[in-house]
């Protein structure tokens, strides 16, 4: 089908907004009037504008307060209407949105309101332009689209239609079941928005918190089905008013808006894309570090071990396990230790910017990303290095598609390492979760990038209290556990490194390894006496239990499904691991103790 946007869901000029509308990728734009009145451009000017990149203009809106006032009111607005319809003429669009009167003038007469919008259909059929009768959620005496649908049947008129606004629909809990009885033909448009499920005036939820299909809680696919068994051909159009996508640059946010729609047609049946190809397993985290020796000597406090060095780059492989770090030593490609990973990442100091996926099917597992507008990085590398493909989620980390484990035609990454001297690898231990903190405008992006382009499922968001602000987190998992990444973002500026990302290994006993990493002289987050004091309140411990923990800075959590006990490093650059033990039941996080290790690592900057 084909894809719209309304310039009001992204940022800047009104040219900005319509060049990334179609770099995008999309085929029309709903041209918002603020957005008109403030270019220095003329109508017919934006009109050669969108024509030169390539997209219609599908819908000028809107024009509002127009139906079911007194008789001298609607002959202005009838005037109003006449400029407006000129204006689109020079335009070139020949849809107009007529959302319902807010206005105090407004009368509760249907009648009325069906005779001076036939009126208006009238004149606007005269410049070969329709009106598409909109149900504002909040509208003074026409709030629900099928309230809408009877006005418009009743005016009986051909240039006279409806628009169907998913928002307004399922903010007020409108059952859109009835949508299937409106004739496709009088559905003039539809405009969808998603939502995070809040208890708020639905009119400043509709302001401030609407967001792209997919990255909220209404099921806008289970409306879109039943207005294409209406029969409406028209485009999917996205409109979207967002404080954070206004303050967002418009590029991604338009490329994330698009991919948004891909996945949507996808889940309702009219869209093909690559299967999602869900990924197996963590084969590696990669680490770019200005300065190897810090990071080099928190590995082997962790027990991991130097087991081998790329043929063609300054990476090694560090091994426990089966948990996988590489440590990217390469030149700074940027001043100030600005560094990039092995396909061009940048990093400041430390910092995770890699991480290797295994696959089933590594090459459809890239198609799949690329169809769903991931960039496709390129990368440096010898004839001899394994053909890895790798994209970049929204935040930059860079994400290689790996056969690790896998019978199939691609070589193992781990064939590009020769093997060097190295003691017996210490084990067992498997990366857990990797926690990645978000841009503060790209939190719902991640989250929809990585369950449409990998195939994870989302779990629900959490708050986390930090000293200073909240810190959001939202995981996404494939079925079995074996890779799990928190998307978080916080308060703090991004480059604070108490918001870093970290790596957490999960240990056969956490104790043990906090001991030994102390030994080798690594350095363990302190943890305050008062959160132990804590625990003694709400559990009970085997004896000396509760002292071991206090003496590692190891903290507990308990749920229905068993226990997970957990303890930090030091944070080096902006990584630092978490050493876990968590029971099979225990499906979470330990979020409950995220603020305690949040203060903790304020405390000791």
């Amino acid at each position: 089908m084909r894809t719209s946007i309304a310039t009001v869901s992204l940022s800047g000029s009104l040219t900005e907004k319509l060049a990334a509308a179609s770099r995008a990728g999309f085929d029309g734009v709903e041209i918002f009037e603020n957005d008109l009145l403030a270019s220095p451009l003329s109508p017919r000017e934006i009109r050669t504008r969108c024509a030169d990149l390539g997209l219609t203009v599908d819908l000028y809106q809107p024009m509002r307060d127009i139906e079911a006032v007194p008789e001298d009111e609607f002959g202005r607005n009838l005037r109003r209407a006449r400029h407006k319809f000129e204006l689109m003429g020079e335009l070139g669009v020949d849809t107009v949105l007529v959302c319902s009167s807010v206005a105090p003038l407004a009368i509760d007469d249907d009648d009325l309101a069906a005779e001076q919008l036939s009126r208006l259909a009238t004149l606007a059929q005269d410049f070969g332009i329709r009106v598409a009768y909109e149900a504002l959620a909040w509208g003074r005496h026409v709030s629900t689209y099928d309230h809408a649908w009877r006005i418009v049947e009743a005016a009986g008129h051909p240039a006279l239609g409806t628009c169907l606004d998913s928002f307004h629909i399922l903010s007020r809990g409108t059952d859109p079941k009835g949508i299937e009885d409106i004739p496709g033909e009088k559905i003039f448009f539809l405009q969808l928005a998603d939502a995070p499920l809040l208890a708020m005036d639905v009119l400043q939820w509709s302001r401030h918190y609407r967001c792209f299909p997919g990255q909220g809680g209404f099921d806008v696919a289970g409306l879109v089905r039943h207005v294409l068994r209406a029969g409406y051909d028209g485009p999917l159009s996205l409109e979207v008013f967002n404080d954070v996508f206004r303050q967002a640059e418009a590029g991604p946010t338009a490329v994330d808006a698009h991919r948004s729609l891909l996945v949507l047609q996808e889940t309702v049946g009219v869209g093909e894309l690559p299967a999602p190809v869900v990924p197996t397993g963590l084969a590696f985290a990669e680490l770019v570090t200005p300065d190897a020796e810090p990071v080099s000597a928190l590995l082997g406090a962790l027990g991991f071990a130097r087991t081998a060095r790329h043929r063609s780059k300054p990476v090694d492989l560090w091994e426990r396990g089966e948990a996988r770090i590489l440590v990217n030593t390469g030149p700074a490609a940027l001043p100030h230790s600005r560094l990039r990973s092995s396909g061009g990442t940048p990093i400041d100091g430390t910092g995770l910017a890699a991480i290797g996926l295994e696959s089933p099917d590594p090459v459809a597992a890239a198609r799949r990303a690329e169809a769903l507008l991931a960039p496709v990085l390129p990368r440096r590398r010898a004839p001899q290095d394994a053909p890895l493909d790798a994209v970049a989620a929204p935040d930059g980390t860079e994400l290689f598609f790996c056969g690790t484990g896998h019978a199939h035609e691609l070589p193992d990454w781990r064939a590009d390492f020769a093997e060097v001297p190295h003691e017996p690898v210490p084990g067992p231990a498997h990366i857990d979760h990797l926690a990645l903190v978000q841009p503060w405008h790209q939190y719902d992006e991640a989250t929809l990038f990585h369950r449409s382009v990998l195939g994870l499922h989302a779990q629900e968001s959490v708050d986390v209290a930090d000293p200073y602000g909240l810190l959001r987190s939202r995981a996404v998992t494939n079925a079995d556990g074996s890779v799990r990444i928190a998307l978080g973002v916080g308060a703090a500026p991004a480059d604070d490194t108490l918001h870093a990302q970290h790596i957490a290994l999960a240990v056969e006993d956490v104790v043990a390894a906090a001991r030994a990493f102390r030994a080798a002289g690594g350095g363990l987050l302190p943890i305050p006496a008062n959160y132990h004091d804590d625990l003694a309140a709400r559990y009970e411990f085997t004896d000396g239990e509760l002292e071991t923990y206090r003496d590692l800075g190891i903290l507990y959590d308990r749920e229905a499904g068993g226990v997970f006990r957990h303890c930090y490093t030091r944070t080096v650059g902006r990584v630092f691991f978490e050493l876990v033990e968590r029971d099979p039941g225990y499906r979470g996080y330990g979020a409950q103790n995220a603020p305690v290790r949040l203060a903790a690592q304020h405390a000791g900057r």
